[in-house]
């Protein structure tokens, strides 16, 4: 990190550093899980890149590693800071063909991915089916006498986490009318129920679920929309529809999580209010020593929110802000480091989680009850 004589102002510099201390922990008893995760961009550690050859290039990356990595970020992303917690290696992308390690779980996550529709590459029915394959043949080849891989116990006190639906939600705000749109979540749901249901059948008995974020605060959601009237803003410059459609789908996911809970008595199913903790980031910025959080860190445009569909981030032309100037959104649709690691933080603090357990819980092999 930058010290504050390098551009970031003593309070902001602070801020940032007051959360870094609570991603750093460890599994205190037996060792960690594997954890198993699926989703879109939010969590991919280079699978898109992997899947497809196409590589984001520099800035991404410039953060930690430094170099670009197949994240859509600057820097580590939250499951980056959740595997740091458990004190595992990060996780490597299912489609990485060379090296892999998958002896600590497997990120099956790939940038775009949606919910549906089903047996489109690569979204979650496919990234289950992905999984059936990984968990048929590390049974298969240890049968046979190979070492070092998955085994059936491992499976069943694996960890699966999941982060979807934001993509599902944009996509269909980009075609739909917002009542379309609210028609179309217990869809979106269902497949989330299928996916989870698929693993317990395996065996799989702990579950971590992301909601999703407020859709209508990303920097690239409010520039593609220039025919908005003033009523269609919150008090802090987000689309309230968008939000409200995002507010719509958690409520679904939580009353399915309710719903799985009685139905898989067996499990843990962990519910994390990811919009709430990222609402309450973009909404008080300030305090955390973040300026503009509505605008993009890599794109084009400038202010209000730097961003354009045809020179960003991935793209010629763009324009990238200094590293010392703290910012929130990376490119207009993810985050940077320097927000992950906060919303990391408040995750692992228990208050935005229910049941209330703390990560570390899945270090042990015990289960709790999910009331």
């Amino acid at each position: 990190m930058n010290s504050p004589a390098s551009g970031v102002s003593l309070p902001a510099f602070l801020s940032l550093i007051i959360y870094l201390p609570l991603v750093v922990s460890h599994c205190s008893r037996n060792s960690p899980p594997l954890i198993f995760n699926f989703g879109d961009s939010n969590s991919d550690t280079g699978g898109f890149t992997a899947g497809t050859g196409l590589v984001a290039g520099y800035p991404y990356g410039r953060a930690f590693f430094p170099r670009p990595t197949g994240r859509a970020s600057d820097g580590r992303l939250v499951i980056d800071f959740l595997c740091e917690n458990l004190d595992t290696r990060y996780l490597s992308p299912y489609l990485d063909s060379l090296e892999p390690d998958f002896t600590n779980g497997v990120n099956f996550a790939i940038c775009g991915a949606c919910a549906l529709p089903r047996f489109v590459p690569f979204n979650l029915n496919i990234q289950i089916l992905q999984f059936k394959l990984f968990y048929n043949r590390s049974l298969e080849l240890r049968a046979k006498g190979r070492t070092n891989l998955v085994g059936e116990e491992d499976f069943k006190n694996a960890l699966y986490t999941f982060d979807i639906g934001q993509n599902d939600l944009s996509g269909s705000f980009g075609a739909l009318s917002y009542t379309q749109v609210i028609e179309k979540i217990p869809s979106f749901i269902s497949e989330i129920r299928d996916a989870i249901s698929a693993i317990h059948l395996l065996g799989g008995k702990n579950f971590w679920l992301h909601n999703t974020g407020p859709l209508g605060c990303l920097p690239r959601e409010l520039a593609i929309r220039s025919n908005l009237n003033v009523s269609d803003f919150d008090q802090y410059g987000c689309i309230k529809f968008m939000n409200d459609g995002a507010q719509a789908f958690n409520t679904k996911l939580n009353a399915l999580i309710q719903e799985l809970r009685s139905e898989l008595e067996d499990s843990t199913i962990v519910y994390v209010d990811m919009y709430s903790i990222k609402y309450e980031l973009i909404s008080n910025s300030s305090s955390y020593g973040f300026e503009n959080p509505l605008m993009a860190c890599c794109g084009y445009g400038g202010a209000p929110y730097n961003y354009d569909s045809d020179r960003n981030c991935l793209t010629s032309g763009f324009t990238v802000c200094e590293e010392a100037t703290p910012h929130i959104s990376w490119d207009g649709t993810h985050y940077t480091e320097a927000a992950n690691t906060i919303f990391a933080s408040k995750i692992l603090s228990t208050d935005y989680s229910t049941p209330p357990l703390e990560f570390s819980f899945f270090c042990n092999n015990a289960r709790v009850s999910s009331t």
